[in-house]
């Protein structure tokens, strides 16, 4: 058991892409799949697969590397959980923060879904900042 399931989750990526490995499971959960989707569409991930497996249903990650085969880099540089269960962190629409001046990303929990925070201010909305990539 463990209280923070999205810190979970960059922890699995970030170990995973340590020991360069070519995949990991993270337990399933609606706001894990919007996350997934935002670092595939952000370019983050190569990709993810919804698994329906009997004890416990999880998203099969496949991580994303840069160079050729012996000397290959994790496209994922750092992982940082922003908001957490004992302290949640909102911002406005215009305190939206920016990532290494716009070279990584923030994922924001938004009422219009989960989004990056670049979406987010053209939209013109604020919400949670769940997490920071670069």
């Amino acid at each position: 058991m463990y209280s923070d399931p999205i810190a979970d989750m960059l922890t699995r990526i970030r170990n995973a892409m340590l020991i360069n490995q070519k995949a990991t499971q993270v337990p399933l959960s609606k706001v894990k799949i919007e996350i997934a989707r935002v670092l595939k569409q952000e370019g983050f991930i190569e990709d993810y697969e919804v698994g329906s497996e009997s004890p416990a249903p999880m998203i099969h990650v496949k991580l994303k590397y840069y160079g050729d085969r012996r000397h290959s880099r994790p496209v994922i540089t750092g992982l940082e959980r922003v908001s957490r269960p004992g302290r949640r962190v909102y911002v406005k629409r215009d305190e939206l923060p920016w990532v290494l001046s716009g070279m990584g990303i923030a994922i924001v929990s938004t009422s219009q879904g989960v989004m990056t925070a670049d979406e987010a201010r053209v939209k013109g909305v604020g919400g949670e900042i769940l997490c920071k990539v670069w």
